[in-house]
């Protein structure tokens, strides 16, 4: 199937390739189907491109690769939509941000995501994670996100 997006045009994807966010994502409340889509020019970051709306792709980056010792924190109602079983695999990404020409990477509010059923959620931990970390500037240039 293909999908049209502002960022990278016309995209094929499989429909197994897509990501349901059931609640949507915060300021994306209507975004409930999702891709993630590598960057070419920068291996470290990813998109995450709305199906529905062509123009919203959020830039999104494992927070361990920035924050070695990070791990997420939540109530377990929180991730309980998400059908986890002990054999599923987990993804956690963190949306990254650009403020005042600075890059900064959300880990209060992370995305989690159960690749075995494709299910994802932001939550929000409950131990003291920074809403705005910055990153160092980046080697590649990153593109501007919706």
């Amino acid at each position: 199937m293909q999908i049209a997006t502002t960022h990278f045009g016309l995209v094929e994807i499989e429909i197994d390739d897509i990501l349901v966010f059931p609640r949507g994502i915060v300021a994306f409340e209507d975004c409930r189907h999702w891709v993630l889509l590598s960057d070419e020019e920068n291996p470290a970051l990813a998109w995450l491109q709305s199906v529905s709306r062509n123009e919203v792709a959020l830039p999104v980056v494992s927070p361990r690769r920035f924050a070695p010792e990070y791990s997420v924190h939540v109530n377990r109602g929180q991730i309980m939509p998400l059908e986890f079983t002990q054999f599923d695999q987990v993804y956690v990404l963190a949306v990254v941000s650009a403020s005042d020409g600075d890059l900064t990477l959300n880990l209060k509010a992370p995305l989690i995501i159960n690749l075995d059923r494709r299910l994802g959620r932001q939550v929000i931990t409950n131990d003291e994670q920074p809403v705005a970390m910055p990153l160092a500037p980046p080697a590649v240039p990153l593109r501007k996100s919706a």
